[in-house]
């Protein structure tokens, strides 16, 4: 049912960023506060039973529902930021782009050793963010404990290079 709210809802934008790839853009769900607690509920329940200390937000997209939900888990949320927007002493890591490279950073004080994390962003994809996410959580000596997504893109195989990291995977929609 969540499914098929979010994928109405979803918009196609044709050759965004770059000719050839349709983006799938989640903002007008943004319009809807019924459908966006709904997502809250939905990404909360599919972790039942996950033991989870932190939900660790993707900049940007995964800043949407990522402190809601943690909120609803009663848990912290961390944010993961590209390189340069954090105040405080960072770790970085970078990684390979289709068109380059980029680097996110979170705070070198943003996880401690041990904790299980969540990893949360909108859109699973080829999963190279997501990898990086995954390691920059692991320097600081905690665990992935799982990954939620809205949408994943499956036809992508993002999942798969996810499993050395973490192998609980949960998106609401799958295209």
């Amino acid at each position: 049912m969540i499914a098929s709210k979010i994928k109405a809802a979803v918009r196609d934008v044709h050759d965004f960023p770059k000719q050839g790839i349709i983006f799938k853009d989640i903002t007008p769900i943004l319009k809807d506060p019924g459908l966006c607690k709904e997502i809250t509920i939905a990404l909360a329940e599919q972790l039942a039973g996950v033991e989870i200390d932190v939900v660790a937000g993707i900049e940007s997209r995964g800043f949407l529902f990522g402190p809601s939900l943690a909120q609803l888990l009663n848990i912290p949320f961390v944010p993961i930021r590209k390189a340069g927007k954090l105040p405080y002493k960072t770790i970085s890591q970078s990684y390979d782009l289709e068109y380059g490279t980029a680097t996110i950073e979170c705070h070198e004080d943003a996880l401690l050793a041990g904790q299980k994390v969540l990893i949360h962003d909108d859109l699973l994809a080829t999963g190279g963010t997501v990898v990086a996410a995954s390691k920059l959580v692991m320097q600081l000596g905690a665990n992935v404990a799982a990954y939620s997504f809205i949408i994943s893109l499956d036809f992508l195989n993002g999942r798969q290079r996810l499993v050395p990291y973490g192998d609980q995977v949960f998106s609401l929609a799958a295209y």
